[in-house]
């Protein structure tokens, strides 16, 4: 399928030249997709992307620390008790982060569907935030394990007093960073990899009408999305306390060149041997981060 004399899913041919001419190819397709897209579904994405960072930026300026155990999240996380109000608060500040996080390198996909419903239907605005909100909805769940999990360790901690000591430390920081870059060579992050830098391929295999249809394909979606990048969240769910300004922003980077630069693969083998590299450092001691 041709759009613009550009393969838009492309052929075994084209994805060979991918390597080659990954630059021309990664902007023409998404020159494509916005293009066909109506121009108020971008527009929104980035309103709506600007917004979640501004939040998270207040958060960081307003308090006097760093958005750390003791910072912002600090706050957070000491009023988000393990009750249904407290997942509710812990979800809502899940769900700011996400966006500003995940919606940068979700855009293709986002704009590709927009391009693809705006073919087949005039009502594109709807189908495409519920698309949207299926991929959140994902993360939402996503958010929930989160919030048991870091409720458990911070049980277990206060429980073992010898979980508190600095050799202990360094290893609960070392092992997690040297499991997500090892999980960078999975197949199954190399599959969800493949599948979250093929907006079109995914959109064209995947397509379901309708509302109810759209809801499904952003779930399917968030789960690629889930498993290509669940392993450099829990990096900064371990170094960081979850929501360190400067980590939420390096983590989005490290996300956003994976799927959407035009060498992501080895963008993805690079940052795996950096995690293991500053793992080992991190474990043996040798290297200490600030949460």
């Amino acid at each position: 399928m041709r759009e613009g004399g550009v393969d838009l899913i492309p052929s075994k041919r084209s994805r060979g030249g991918w390597a080659t001419h990954g630059v021309r190819l990664t902007y023409l397709r998404l020159r494509s997709a916005i293009g066909l897209a109506p121009l108020r579904i971008p527009v929104s994405l980035i309103v709506l992307t600007g917004a979640a960072w501004a939040l998270m930026l207040h958060h960081a300026i307003s308090m006097s620390e760093p958005m750390g155990w003791d910072g912002a999240m600090g706050v957070e996380m000491s009023d988000a008790n393990f009750t249904l109000g407290g997942l509710g608060i812990f979800l809502a500040v899940w769900t700011v982060m996400m966006g500003a996080m995940m919606l940068p390198s979700a855009a293709p996909m986002i704009l590709t569907f927009a391009a693809a419903q705006a073919r087949r239907d005039r009502n594109v605005a709807v189908p495409t935030w519920m698309f949207v909100a299926g991929y959140i909805l994902v993360w939402g769940y996503a958010g929930v394990v989160v919030f048991v999990f870091v409720h458990a360790g911070k049980d277990l901690v206060d429980r073992l007093a010898w979980l508190e000591s600095r050799a202990w430390a360094s290893l609960a920081l070392g092992v997690p960073l040297t499991l997500a870059g090892l999980y960078q060579f999975t197949p199954l992050k190399r599959l969800c990899l493949r599948h979250c830098r093929s907006p079109l391929a995914f959109v064209n295999r995947h397509w379901r009408d309708g509302w109810e249809g759209a809801v499904e394909m952003g779930c399917r979606h968030g789960l690629y999305c889930l498993g290509c990048c669940w392993a450099l969240f829990s990096v900064m769910v371990a170094t960081a306390g979850m929501m360190h300004f400067v980590w939420m922003l390096l983590m989005t980077l490290v996300v956003f060149a994976e799927k959407v630069l035009p060498h992501g693969l080895r963008i993805s083998v690079a940052v795996a041997l950096g995690l293991i590299a500053l793992g080992l450092l991190v474990g043996t001691g040798a290297v200490q981060l600030a949460g």
